[in-house]
């Protein structure tokens, strides 16, 4: 446990992004169904919003459910969308009660109707709240994130809206899905897996990676402050130099 002088001396990222990975795993291990360790890792992704917003994180975005992951067993992910639907629901209580705008990330479009309207409904109800910005991607994966902000691009030429000349970085960044969040300082993979699993593709250029053994449903504070000496001990020079004296 980090002492009160250890953590005023850290610098705090402003946006962690999380794989969080090995909720199957962590269950089975203990003889659990699966199903069992992804309801635990959601109230793992509870507690760690609360902690990183006490520790002065602004931006949370973390990897709930991906574009390869329809390819589960269809158990596996009708129990998924079963517990999305849950926490949606739940989630406009606890963002009002907690202060924290929820946004959604990925290919929204391909999930059911009544998900996408508890969607929307969350959206709306936490868009003035002011506390920690959590951004959830489901059915999201990079690559179709990018595809889908060129095909947007396109059409803006098609009709006139945009000229082939102003297309750059920056603007790109605004039809992405994280249009007006700032990239992540910090990326945090559970369960020993060292990839990135086509998750924000284009944002983590210039971000640190920090790997944990521990699978999700087991992550706690104590980790999270680790992960931040981590980032802490590294020198972010986005390509050019940094002063070593």
């Amino acid at each position: 446990m980090a002492t009160k002088d250890e953590l005023k001396n850290l610098k705090i990222p402003k946006h962690v992004a999380i794989i969080m990975d090995g909720n199957g795993r962590w269950a089975t291990g203990k003889g659990k169904s699966r199903q069992y360790g992804h309801k635990t890792g959601s109230k793992t992704l509870e507690t760690i919003c609360d902690d990183a917003y006490s520790l002065g994180i602004q931006y949370m975005t973390v990897y709930a459910f991906s574009t390869e992951n329809w390819i589960r067993p269809a158990k596996e992910v009708h129990y998924l969308m079963h517990l999305l639907r849950h926490y949606l629901k739940d989630s406009i209580k606890k963002s009002k009660k907690d202060n924290i705008r929820i946004r959604v990330i990925g290919n929204v479009q391909g999930l059911d109707n009544d998900i996408i309207e508890k969607i929307q409904t969350l959206e709306s109800s936490s868009s003035t709240n002011t506390g920690l910005n959590l951004q959830i991607a489901l059915n999201y994966g990079g690559r179709n994130e990018i595809i889908r902000s060129i095909k947007k691009i396109y059409h803006d030429i098609e009709n006139n809206q945009l000229h082939i000349e102003d297309v750059n970085e920056e603007l790109f960044n605004h039809y992405l899905d994280t249009q007006d969040i700032p990239d992540p300082d910090l990326l945090i993979r559970t369960s020993g897996e060292w990839r990135i699993s086509n998750f924000l593709l284009w944002q983590l250029a210039y971000t640190e990676f920090y790997f944990i053994d521990k699978h999700w449903p087991d992550f706690t504070h104590t980790d999270l402050i680790q992960a931040i000496k981590y980032y802490n001990s590294k020198h972010r020079r986005y390509g050019g130099l940094v002063n070593e004296a």
